[in-house]
């Protein structure tokens, strides 16, 4: 698989959780893909990411950066949004929060297989306070 090509599936797999495409998610998400470390396999993987949508009405995956190097993808996501009641332990409570999430993702048999996140939990921090 190329760099381009692998860029272009990461692509299309934002686009999947965008729109909301569920039914396509294993397109890109390996059946027992994990999460920092943790098994959740397909179902799993999917469940955390409808939770994201329940919690966070207005979510939209913003790619800022995209390094492609087979096999792997690391990316830079945006996120300008109005979460629900508490998001990562807190308050948010329908505050519109902008924050990144530094991501990088194993594939294997060109789909997710392994994905390591953090989220700039301190940016969401400071734009709460008084």
């Amino acid at each position: 698989m190329t760099t381009d090509d692998l860029a272009a599936i990461y692509r299309d797999y934002i686009s999947c959780l965008n729109t909301k495409d569920w039914a396509s998610l294993g397109r890109f998400v390996h059946e027992e893909v994990r999460h920092n470390g943790r098994r959740l396999a397909l179902q799993g993987y999917r469940r955390m990411i409808e939770d994201d949508f329940e919690r966070i009405p207005d979510l939209h995956f913003d790619i800022q950066i995209l390094v492609s190097e087979p096999p792997r993808i690391a990316s830079r996501l945006l996120f300008d949004v109005t979460p629900k009641g508490e998001f990562l332990g807190l308050p948010v409570n329908g505050r519109k929060v902008v924050f990144c999430e530094n991501v990088f993702y194993d594939f294997q048999d060109q789909r997710i297989n392994e994905v390591w996140s953090v989220i700039d939990k301190a940016a969401i921090e400071i734009q709460l306070r008084p």
